[in-house]
Parts: C-alpha cells; sequence; structure tokens
C-alpha cells in the first residue's frame, strides 16, 4: 500500500466496462484512498464504437456504486476521448467534485478492428489511431494544463501494450498506435518533468478481459487452431507461464503514481511475465 496517495484525485478513462483494465485501476486506486473519477463514452456511438465495445453509463455507475459501499470516494463522468472539450469537461469535473487533479491515466482504446492491411479500410485505422493516439494526446494535454496551475506536479499514466514494442500481424492500426504513444510518452516526460509531473506508459501482454476474450475467439480463429490450443499456446511463451491479469496492471499502476516512483519518467514499462523484455 501508499499511504501518500491518500486524498489524491485521479481521473481513469475508459474505465465503463467490468473486467477491464479500467476498471481495476480505479479500483485499486480507490483502495489506495484516493478519489477517482471514472470515465467512459457511456453510450453507443457510430459504426466503430457499439454497446457491446463501450463502457455503458449504467455500467460505469454500478462500478462506481460499488467502490462508494466498499468505503472508496469515486464518480462517474461520460467522456468521449475523441472530444477535446468532454477531455477538458472530465479534468474539470475532477476539479469540481474533488477539489483537484493529481492523477490521469489513459486508458481509453479500440482493441478489436482488427484486419489484414489489405482488407482494413481508411475509416477503421481513423477510429483506432483516433482513440489510442489521439485521445491520449488529448488526455495529457487537459491533465497537465490543470496540473501545471495547480504547481504541486502530478502523475500521468498512459497505458500501451505488448504492441507498443513488437510488431503483430492483422493488427496494423492497433501496432501502430500504441508505438505512437511511446513516443508521445517520451516527449510529453521532457515538456512535462520541469512541472513535476511524471509521464509514463504501461505495457502489458495480453490480459483476458472482455475485449481480450473477443481477441482471443478473433485470432485463434485467424490461425486456424482451436481456443484451447491458442492459449496453451499461449501460455507456452509467457516464461512466468500465463497470460496477465488486471491485477498486474493495477498494480503497476499504483506504483508509478507512488512517491515509490518519484524519480521514473518517460518509462515505457513492461508487465507481461517476460514476454516482452525490450
Amino acid at each position: 500500500m501508499y499511504p501518500e496517495l491518500e486524498g489524491k484525485v485521479a481521473v481513469v478513462t475508459g474505465a465503463g466496462r467490468r473486467k477491464g483494465l479500467g476498471e481495476a485501476m480505479a479500483r485499486r486506486l480507490a483502495e489506495e484512498g484516493c478519489k477517482v473519477v471514472l470515465t467512459d463514452i457511456g453510450r453507443a456511438e457510430g459504426e466503430f464504437m457499439p454497446e457491446t465495445a463501450v463502457g455503458t453509463a449504467s455500467e460505469m455507475q454500478q462500478i462506481v456504486d460499488e467502490i462508494r459501499a466498499g468505503g472508496g470516494e469515486a464518480a462517474a463522468f461520460n467522456c468521449n476521448v475523441l472530444n477535446p472539450d468532454e477531455v477538458e469537461a472530465a479534468a474539470a469535473f475532477a476539479v469540481d467534485s474533488f477539489g483537484s487533479l493529481d492523477i490521469w491515466v489513459n486508458n481509453a482504446g479500440i482493441g478489436y478492428l482488427m484486419k489484414p492491411i489489405v482488407e482494413m479500410n481508411v475509416d477503421e485505422w481513423d477510429a483506432v489511431l483516433g482513440v489510442n493516439l489521439r485521445g491520449v494526446f488529448l488526455g495529457i494535454q487537459a491533465a497537465a494544463k490543470r496540473m501545471i496551475a495547480q504547481g504541486k506536479g502530478g502523475r500521468i499514466i498512459n497505458i500501451g501494450s505488448q504492441a507498443s514494442k513488437s510488431g503483430f500481424s492483422h493488427a496494423s492500426a492497433y501496432t501502430t498506435s500504441k508505438h505512437g504513444v511511446v513516443g508521445l510518452t517520451r516527449v510529453a516526460a521532457m515538456e512535462l518533468g520541469e512541472h513535476g509531473i511524471t509521464v509514463n506508459t504501461i505495457c502489458p501482454n495480453h490480459v483476458t478481459t472482455g475485449l481480450g476474450a473477443w481477441q482471443n475467439d478473433h485470432f485463434s480463429g485467424v490461425t486456424g487452431r482451436e481456443l484451447e490450443q491458442y492459449m496453451a499456446d499461449m501460455r507456452a511463451r509467457i516464461p512466468l507461464g500465463r497470460p496477465g491479469l488486471q491485477e498486474d496492471i493495477a498494480k503497476a499502476c499504483a506504483f508509478l503514481c507512488s512517491d515509490q516512483a518519484a524519480y521514473m519518467s518517460a518509462e515505457c514499462m513492461n508487465v507481461s511475465g517476460g514476454e516482452e523484455y525490450h
């Protein structure tokens, strides 16, 4: 546990889906004593954001209610990370609700538009790059403005991927966006360091969230393997013998927000059981 996180105010984007990384990180930060704002788009929006792929307002509110029932402080805010006005509004909501903004976690992303390059259309490409990279940029920008104005530093955590470091077939847009997050993290860390703001990225390997379960089914089919064989092959290539868990990422997030990581910035930290090591 990190007692210095008591009373800190954190925003976690893409935190409205059960079993998701956002939910896990929000819960862990609340357990550490943070006041947490969970954001998600809240509703289906267009062809590439169906209700099955987004955190709905009702699901997000249920998570908030459970955090509160457990003694934590939390609030929900609908936010489309593609919209700069909504991202700015989320930052303002955190300050208005809890008095500050100390931690911002850019977790919202699209990981379900997976096709070979020759089959992917430009609208699908733009949807992935928009949420996964533009959304991170807007989150960094909104958080940094508030943190600079407050004058007491802060923590910005981006959620990358193993695909931030390595290429994956049928995932051109996703891999490109996650590589882009690495570059953006490094630039933001350089620019914001003088204000006491650290900027780091967590790079998980596969985690069987709701999205991860879809990916398992999708890629087992693409590679011509039964799901059981696909998962066995995944475990076999990971030195620690299992895929990641939501709590693995939540632990890394809490650490990077803590004083233990006060001198870490511009890092893109693998949390992959040894599968990714560069």
